[in-house]
């Protein structure tokens, strides 16, 4: 417990949570506008020209991530980079109830895909990443980065995969009856892989001015965390059964609609990873050119290390199809 362990550091912690708690929030940024809708999942302009490259983020956490603010914005770094940006939502979890990860590919992505009238690049976070992967696998694109995405899944350490999975028997039959993995059960996954880091950034809060931009930022981000939709439970079962307890894609085994998907692609790939990210650790990623980069598995979209993300990007954006 790291209140045992370093008590002055968990007592300014707290004292960053009220301050968390109690802190003003701005108003919403206005929505991006809708260009394509595929079920309760839409495609959102975020501006640029040129050839499209889609945005694909996690289905754990809302999207807004990779478009937070008029500053910090991976949306806007795209657009910069002579590129139309669009970024995919995936729509209120109580309208995908019935969808596997599989089927969110099938049924959601690839329509939205095929609303683009041409080949487009993919960059998908997190496990947005390991589903941008699999529809790479069952449709032309142009090519793709992945940010932080796991596909070896069993180079995840043996250790957390096992809690992973212990959580998952605990919740798996109220989530069935629910139709539904809270996001808070997740949550408490990914706190459990580094608590001490968790308690940290509340206790940096404490140092930053109140009306700073960094502070906003903060709030901003931490709300964002806070505020995932559920995990719809066909999902959820995939997810942890699947791919954290079989490691379904790492052995080849991984079936998406009628194909197994594979992480060899006849276009380019890059994988971009950090390197103090405990959610998906590098070893995790999927084959092809990888940059790493001095971060965290939020920070690198988010924090300082984002300029690098984005000087890597776009350089394998700028470069030709071979």
């Amino acid at each position: 417990m790291v209140s045992e362990q370093e008590p002055e550091l968990a007592a300014k912690a707290l004292q960053g949570l009220r301050r968390y708690s109690a802190a003003p929030r701005t108003a919403p940024r206005p929505e991006r506008p809708v260009i394509a809708r595929a079920g309760p999942a839409t495609l959102r302009d975020c501006g640029g020209s040129g050839a499209a490259a889609v945005l694909v983020p996690s289905l754990i956490n809302p999207p807004s991530v990779l478009d937070l603010d008029q500053t910090v914005s991976l949306a806007n770094g795209v657009a910069a980079m002579g590129r139309h940006a669009l970024l995919l939502d995936w729509g209120p979890a109580r309208d995908r109830g019935s969808l596997d990860l599989g089927a969110h590919v099938t049924e959601l992505l690839l329509p939205l895909l095929g609303e683009i009238d041409q080949q487009p690049a993919l960059i998908g976070y997190c496990l947005g990443g390991t589903m941008a992967m699999a529809a790479a696998n069952l449709t032309q694109v142009e090519r793709v980065a992945t940010l932080a995405a796991p596909w070896h899944f069993s180079a995840y350490p043996l250790e957390a995969r096992n809690s992973l999975l212990r959580l998952w028997e605990t919740t798996k039959s109220a989530a069935n009856e629910l139709g539904a993995l809270p996001m808070e059960v997740l949550q408490s996954a990914f706190w459990s892989l580094d608590p001490k880091r968790t308690v940290a950034k509340f206790a940096a809060l404490v140092g930053l001015p109140p009306d700073s931009a960094s502070a906003q930022r903060f709030v901003t981000l931490e709300d964002w965390a806070n505020d995932g939709e559920p995990l719809p439970y066909p999902a959820a079962r995939e997810l942890i059964e699947d791919l954290f307890g079989s490691d379904l894609p790492g052995k080849g085994g991984w079936r998406v609609g009628a194909k197994i998907v594979r992480p060899e692609l006849s276009r380019p790939l890059l994988s971009i990873t950090a390197s103090a990210d405990r959610i998906t650790p590098a070893a995790t990623a999927p084959a092809g050119t990888t940059v790493q980069i001095d971060s965290g598995h939020v920070g690198m979209i988010v924090g300082s290390a984002r300029g690098k993300l984005h000087a890597a990007l776009a350089e394998f954006l700028s470069a030709s199809c071979r």
